[in-house]
C-alpha cells in the first residue's frame, strides 16, 4: 500500500508522489543543453536498418497477439476441464516461467495454501504424558452441574426484573442451557443408583450461527433502513441506529457457536467417557451433514470430546444434505407434503404482542415508518448480534413482556410448522426413529421405505454394537421427533392460541431446540432389567405417552415396551402417502416454510423416494403454475435450521 493511500485532505503530498521531481544535483542546468542534443539525420544505410528492425518488431507483435488470442481461450478451456486443482498443478510445474505463474495468479488466483514448514509442532520433548481413567460423572457425582453460562457474550439486562433472563426467551435462537425439568422435577440425568449405563445415543444440534442467506429477517431490515437512511433520523434509545451498520454473516457458525460445541464435547466426555472402555479397539462413528455449520459443529464437538488431534480417534460420516438425497437427519428434503397455515397464525400474534413496541419505536424515529415486521426483525437482530458480536443495542429496546411474547412467537412457529400441529411431522421424523430402534435392538434395517438411505447402512458406516453414538442435526429434527415418538407431555396443554399466552404451557421452543440443543437417550440396566430414558438439555423427559411406559420418577421405561411402542408407531406411518408419493397425488414440494438455509423451492426438481433407500432421484416435472404457488406460500418470518422451510 502506497503512502498516498493514507493521505488526508490538506496534507502535503509525500515527495515521491509529485509528478515533477526536484533535480538530483543543485548544479544541473534548468534548461536543456543544445550542445549535447544537436540535430542528426540518418544515412540511407541507417534508414534501411531501421526499417528492417521495425518490420521485425511488427512481426513479433503480431505473433504475440495471435498467441494471446489462442492462449487465453485455451487456458479457459483448461480451467473448465481440469478445474481449480488442475490449474494449481499447472502452477507447480517447475519449467513454467515465473512471469507466467505470476500472470496466472493475477488472472485466476490460486487457492490460498499455507506453508507451515517452518513451524513444526511435533518436535519431541513432550514431557511425561500419562493418561488417567475415563470420567463417569453421571455415575459418580452427587449432583448434576447445571449449564447456564453464555460467556463471553454480554446478556441484556435493561427493563427486566425478578431475575428474568432475556437470552433464554429467544426460542430456537437462544443459547443452550440446562433445563431444570420437563415434568419430572425430582430427578436429574444422573444415572440412578441401582442402574448402570450400557449405551448412549446423543442427538446434537449445531451451535449458534449467523442468520440464513434467505433475504428476510435481520438482513431485510438492514436493507430497508439503509435504503431510506437519508430520509430519517433516530433519537432516544434508538439513536444508535443513526450510525448502525449490518455486520452479520450468513449460515456458518459464529465463534461462540464453535465454543458451544467444543464445550459440549468436553461435557460429554466427562459424563460418558467411561463408555469408550467398551469400544474394544473400535473407533466410534459420529454422523453429520455436509452443510458447513453441521460439519464444523461435529468437528468442534469431537475436538472437545477426544482432544486435538481428534481425527484418528473417531470416524466422521458426512452425509449429503440437499434436495435429491435421503437423509434421516435432514428429512424435509425427501417429503413434499404440506402442513398447516402457520404464517397467518404468526401474523395474528405479531399484531398482538408487538402493537405497543411498534408505537414506542415510531416515537423514536422521524422520517421512517416502523412496521410490525420491523419490530420483529429488530428482536431477531438482538438475538443474532448477541451470539455473533457479543452484544446488541437492539435488545434494550423491548420490555420483559415483549420478550415473553417473542418466545411464544417461536412456540407458535415450531408447533404449527414442524411438530404437533404439522401434519407430515411423523413421516419426516420416522427415519431417525427407525435407526434408533435398529441400534438399540442391534438389528439391521432391511426395508428402506422412508427417509433412510441404504447406502450407509452397513457394518462399517452404521455399526450396531457400539456403546456410544453421536448424530448432528438441525432444530427441526427435535420438533419432528416429539410427535413421532409420541412424547405427549410436550402437548399436554393442547394447541397454541394466537391471542394470548397460555399459562403453564407445555411446549416451549427455548427449552426444546435452542442453539446447541441435545437429546441424550440412555440405555440402562437397572437391577437386571434394561430400561430407556430420554434427557433433553439435561432435563429428564417423561415417557408416559409411549405405550407401555409407566409413570416413573426417574423417567425409566422398560426397553422391550419402548421398542415395541416405537415399532408400532413406525408401522402406523405410511411415508409414501403422507409425503404425497402415492400415484395420482399432486407433486408438491414441502416448501411452505423458510428454514436455516433459506427457501426449499426446488424450481424444476421433485424428489422421488427410491425403492431401496438410495439417493433420491430428481425429476423435472413441476410446471410454472406450481412454482408461482410455492413462491406465494414461502414464509418470510421463520429462521429455522432445516431445508424444508428453512437452522
Amino acid at each position: 500500500m502506497s503512502k498516498s493511500d493514507h493521505h488526508l485532505p490538506g496534507d502535503p503530498l509525500p515527495e515521491e508522489d509529485y509528478e515533477l521531481q526536484p533535480a538530483s544535483q543543485s548544479s544541473d542546468p534548468l534548461l536543456p543543453s543544445y550542445d549535447e542534443h544537436k540535430p542528426h539525420f540518418p544515412s540511407p544505410h541507417q534508414r534501411l536498418v531501421m526499417n528492417r528492425r521495425q518490420s521485425s518488431l511488427k512481426k513479433i507483435l503480431t505473433c504475440t497477439c495471435l498467441s494471446l488470442i489462442i492462449a487465453l481461450p485455451s487456458l479457459a478451456l483448461i480451467g473448465c476441464y481440469f478445474g481449480r486443482d488442475g490449474l494449481d498443478r499447472v502452477r507447480s510445474w517447475e519449467q513454467l516461467p515465473p512471469d507466467v505463474k505470476d500472470w496466472l495468479d493475477e488472472v485466476l488466483p490460486a487457492n490460498a495454501k499455507v506453508d507451515h514448514g517452518a513451524f513444526p509442532t511435533d518436535i519431541g520433548y513432550a514431557g511425561p504424558t500419562p493418561t488417567g481413567s475415563e470420567a463417569a460423572l453421571l455415575v459418580t457425582a452427587p449432583a448434576l452441574p447445571a449449564y447456564t453460562n453464555i460467556n463471553p457474550l454480554l446478556a441484556p439486562t435493561a427493563k427486566v426484573k425478578d431475575n428474568f433472563n432475556i437470552v433464554q426467551h429467544w426460542g430456537n435462537l437462544c443459547p443452550y442451557y440446562s433445563v431444570s425439568s420437563h415434568g419430572l422435577p425430582e430427578t436429574s440425568s444422573l444415572v440412578p443408583e441401582q442402574c448402570e449405563i450400557e449405551q448412549l445415543h446423543w442427538l446434537q444440534r449445531h451451535g449458534a450461527r449467523y442468520p440464513t442467506s434467505y433475504p428476510e429477517g435481520p438482513s431485510a431490515f438492514a436493507s430497508r433502513i439503509t435504503t431510506a437512511r437519508s430520509n430519517w433520523r433516530a433519537k432516544g434509545p434508538l439513536k444508535f441506529l443513526n450510525d448502525w451498520n449490518y455486520l452479520l454473516g450468513s449460515e456458518v457458525l459464529t465463534p461462540f457457536g464453535r465454543s458451544q460445541l467444543f464445550n459440549l464435547g468436553v461435557s460429554a466426555r466427562i459424563k460418558y467417557g467411561h463408555l469408550l472402555n467398551k469400544m474394544k479397539g473400535r473407533l466410534p462413528v459420529f454422523r453429520t451433514e455436509s452443510q458447513d455449520r453441521m460439519l464444523k459443529s461435529a468437528q468442534n464437538f469431537a475436538a472437545g470430546f477426544f482432544g486435538i488431534p481428534a481425527e484418528d480417534q473417531y470416524n466422521l460420516e458426512v452425509t449429503i444434505e440437499a434436495p435429491g438425497f435421503n437423509n434421516t437427519m435432514a428429512p424435509w428434503n425427501t417429503c413434499r407434503a404440506l402442513g398447516g397455515d402457520f404464517k397467518t397464525k404468526l401474523a395474528e400474534w405479531d399484531a398482538v404482542f408487538l402493537k405497543d413496541a411498534q408505537k414506542r419505536l415510531q416515537d423514536m424515529i422521524e422520517g421512517y415508518e416502523i412496521t410490525i415486521k420491523d419490530a420483529k426483525d429488530m428482536m431477531e437482530t438482538c438475538a443474532y448480534e448477541t451470539v455473533a458480536l457479543g452484544y446488541s443495542s437492539f435488545c434494550d429496546l423491548f420490555t420483559q413482556k415483549e420478550w415473553k411474547g417473542f418466545e411464544y412467537r417461536n412456540d407458535l412457529y415450531w408447533w404449527y410448522s414442524s411438530s404437533f400441529g404439522y401434519a407430515p411431522a411423523k413421516a419426516q421424523g420416522v427415519g431417525w426413529v427407525q435407526e434408533l430402534v435398529s441400534r438399540v435392538t442391534k438389528t439391521r434395517i432391511t426395508e428402506f421405505n422412508s427417509t433412510l438411505n441404504s447406502t450407509f447402512h452397513n457394518d462399517v458406516q452404521f455399526p450396531l454394537n457400539d456403546p456410544i453414538y453421536v448424530d448432528f442435526c438441525h432444530d427441526t429434527q427435535f420438533a419432528l421427533l416429539l410427535p413421532t415418538m409420541n412424547l405427549t407431555t410436550f402437548a399436554e396443554t393442547g394447541e397454541l392460541p394466537t391471542n394470548h399466552i397460555p399459562k403453564h404451557r407445555s411446549f416451549i421452543a427455548s427449552k426444546i431446540m435452542p442453539f446447541a440443543t441435545n437429546l441424550q437417550i440412555q440405555v440402562l440396566t437397572c437391577s437386571g432389567t434394561k430400561n430407556v430414558r430420554l434427557i433433553l438439555n439435561d432435563g429428564v423427559v417423561p415417557l408416559t405417552g409411549i405405550k407401555g411406559c409407566p409413570e416413573d420418577d426417574d423417567g425409566l421405561c422398560p426397553i422391550d415396551d419402548f421398542v415395541a411402542s416405537m415399532q408400532e408407531l413406525i408401522a402406523g406411518i405410511d411415508f409414501a402417502k403422507e409425503c404425497r408419493y402415492d400415484k395420482g397425488q399432486d407433486q408438491t414440494t414441502s416448501d411452505e416454510k423458510v428454514s436455516e438455509v433459506g427457501d426449499i423451492n426446488q424450481d424444476t426438481a421433485d424428489i422421488v423416494v427410491p425403492e431401496k433407500g438410495e439417493e433420491a432421484v430428481q425429476e423435472k416435472t413441476e410446471v410454472e403454475d406450481e412454482e408461482d404457488e410455492k413462491k406465494d406460500k414461502e414464509d418470510d418470518d421463520s429462521d429455522s435450521d432445516s431445508d424444508d422451510d428453512d437452522d
